[in-house]
């Protein structure tokens, strides 16, 4: 940001540090706590700097009376020295310890916070983000971000402390070539200004490319079948490399930025010490200085260029630092949670209503739903039939809110959707759909999900799911772990795994999205069997193409584009020759239809 003309240098950096400590300040109720910890690397790190000039200023009197017998004990200066270093390995080893607490409890409550606003967020934070940007985010980031910033924080504490106290011994010294030092600040800082802005905009622009990156890697994972299926190695890999020719300039660039400020600062220190040596040379010939005030003074300005040096490379890490933990500080702050209200009950009876809903998922986009009206009754059976995109889904995903209605109101026992207590609400609904996500711990966590752990309920909600013979053959019984999402079991059994957690859950309204879409005949029929003991005195809705699994139900409804064009029982919308005859005639109806129909 260049300087206006009304706002001078100094009025600038001012700025720029007041800025750096606001966006710090956000922070420090995730990393602020213990503050005795705090308090012993502060003591530790000014001890530490603190100390520093009195290197330096052991070599005066060393030069100037330590050569002189019996000027100087001949065991002063080494036991000194001695004691010197003793108490700084002390204070070293203190901050460095206190700073690591500080860090990796920081660390641990900002990855907690983060991780409970995952749990609690609206869902549109997962359709703005993706599931490896967000795992990026709160695992990788925040503690590569947190160890560079407080690693930064401290060295930027010590050696501003350090060039405080040698600056002072330099005045001390002699104070006409410490203005000459002085002069060299300025310079300084204005070369940090420059490059951190620009390090600043190149950090944000690859943590960017690395989100990028991970996504196609994520991408490429799930979808390897299709890949290999369509041949799309080569153009995926060309997508890849692109993407990394991309992340590798914009590293380029930081290196740049980083590595100018150390040469750039030795440099204009060079300037300084130049200056130095000759005025001290003036000095020396008029006799105002000693050889040992001299060496001392040369010897703390040297000292100086080493915290000069890690001053200017500070804001590299500083800045990456701060850049990967605000993307997790951002992600808190512009994400709302979800609300409900506070009406709370034990176990809804299950009557649902649908009064002229409607679902736009965008403003000019053609609604999901249109002003749909429903009514389902207490332990009723409803089937949601339609094409793809006519709603169905939409329609249950408005039941447990997952899915916000853009006008119109859904009720649950007589009270509106918001106005339930959303802990409460969702507890009043199992869900059963095709595709089955299991945590990687045991069945029977899996099973109680979200409860308390009844080892004999859970075995009883596996035997009523169809599963006890793999229970019987599973090395660890309940206690077996599943994988990743249960990818060592087969479709149907997780299912059936799915199923068995509905009916651990007891819920008083069953959704089933597509629950035996993707299975083959035998797996289907053990479904369906465990479907039938969930469905028994629950409000049931039923999402599914093949039209065969839908048939006993007691109510059948059409959708078409949102709306509702046709409700009745199977034989009755057959015998209207309307929407449900014709996606049944085109074969919807499944393979076992004829069977079906003659056995009932």
């Amino acid at each position: 940001m260049p300087v206006s003309p009304a706002q001078g240098p100094g009025q600038d950096t001012a700025a720029l540090a007041g800025n750096l400590a606001k966006r710090l300040m956000r922070l420090w109720p995730y990393f602020g706590r213990p503050l005795w910890v705090w308090c012993a690397a502060a003591g530790a790190t000014l001890a530490l700097a603190l100390s520093e000039p009195l290197i330096p200023a052991l070599l005066q009197p060393l030069l100037d009376r330590g050569f002189q017998e019996g000027q100087l004990p001949l065991w002063a200066v080494p036991v000194s020295l001695i004691l010197l270093f003793a108490v700084r390995g002390l204070c070293s080893f203190t901050a460095q310890l206190a700073m690591t607490k500080i860090t990796s409890t920081g660390l641990m409550v900002l990855r907690k916070a983060m991780f409970d606003k995952l749990l609690d967020a609206r869902l549109s934070l997962f359709a703005g983000q993706t599931s490896s940007s967000l795992a990026n985010t709160i695992v990788y980031e925040v503690q590569s971000g947190s160890q560079l910033l407080v690693s930064a924080l401290m060295t930027l504490a010590r050696n501003s402390l350090t060039l405080l106290a040698l600056v002072a011994y330099l005045m001390y010294l002699n104070w006409k070539l410490t203005l000459i030092v002085v002069f060299l600040f300025p310079a300084v800082a204005y070369v940090m200004r420059i490059l951190s802005r620009r390090l600043y905009r190149v950090t944000r622009n690859s943590q960017d490319a690395t989100d990028r990156l991970a996504y196609v890697v994520e991408e490429n994972v799930l979808a390897h079948r299709d890949i290999r299926l369509h041949a799309a190695q080569q153009a995926q890999s060309h997508r890849f490399a692109g993407l990394s020719d991309a992340l590798r300039r914009l590293s380029m660039k930081s290196t740049a930025a980083s590595a100018a400020m150390t040469p750039l600062t030795q440099m204009l220190a060079a300037v300084a010490l130049s200056a130095v040596i000759t005025v001290a040379l003036i000095q020396s010939a008029d006799n105002t200085t000693s050889v040992g005030g001299f060496v001392a003074f040369v010897t703390a300005m040297l000292m100086l260029i080493a915290p000069l040096k890690h001053l200017t490379e500070v804001a590299n890490p500083i800045t990456r630092g701060l850049a990967a933990m605000e993307r997790g500080l951002d992600m808190m702050a512009r994400t709302p949670d979800e609300t409900g209200g506070s009406y709370r009950m034990e176990r809804a009876t299950g009557v649902i209503r649908f009064e002229q809903a409607c679902v736009s998922y965008s403003d000019d986009a053609v609604p999901a739903l249109d002003h749909l009206s429903l009514d389902v009754m207490a332990g009723e059976t409803v089937a949601l039939v339609g094409a793809s995109g006519s709603g169905k889904s939409t329609l249950v995903n408005l039941l447990p809110r997952f899915v916000e209605p853009s006008a119109g109101s859904i009720y649950l026992d007589g009270h509106e959707l918001r106005e339930w207590d959303l802990a409460s609400l969702r507890s009043q609904f199992a869900l059963v759909s095709q595709h089955v996500l299991m945590l990687n711990d045991s069945v029977a966590v899996n099973v109680a999900l979200g409860q308390a752990v009844d080892r004999d309920r859970v075995a009883h909600c596996l035997a009523a799911a169809n599963l006890q013979t793999l229970m019987d053959e599973l090395p660890q019984g309940l206690d077996t772990i599943v994988g990743h999402n249960a990818m060592q079991l087969s479709g149907g059994q997780r299912q059936r795994l799915a199923i068995a957690r509905a009916l651990y859950k007891d819920a008083p309204v069953l959704i089933l999205d597509e629950a035996t879409s993707a299975l083959d005949a035998e797996s289907e029929r053990a479904v369906q069997e465990a479907l039938q003991r969930l469905m028994q005195k629950r409000t049931t809705l039923v999402i599914a193409h093949r039209l065969s699994t839908v048939q006993h139900a007691d109510r059948i409804v059409v959708l078409d584009n949102g709306r509702i064009v046709e409700t009745g029982h199977h034989a009755t919308l057959l015998a209207a020759d309307g929407l449900y005859a014709r996606l049944y005639n085109l074969g919807l109806g499944g393979p076992s239809d004829s069977g079906e129909d003659a056995a009932a």
